[in-house]
């Protein structure tokens, strides 16, 4: 299992902290997320997790993810 942070651009408050949260967590693969808004991250435990598969989870929503490197 590894571990990733993202930046994730979009959340103005808790509720979207907590939408962020339960999306990324419906990714396959996925072992646990934590998000937090300040500053806006999610820390990613999972196996074989790929940001393309977590940017699709939140395609239908406001908020972006991004790696954390370049």
């Amino acid at each position: 299992m590894s571990q990733q942070t993202y930046i994730v651009s979009g959340m103005t408050c808790q509720h979207c902290v907590q939408n962020v949260q339960n999306k990324l967590s419906a990714v396959a693969g996925v072992q646990s997320v934590r998000v937090q808004l300040m500053p806006p991250r999610a820390v990613i435990e999972g196996d074989d997790v790929a940001l393309d598969a977590l940017a699709q989870a939140l395609s239908d929503s406001k908020f972006k993810i991004e790696s954390m490197v370049g």
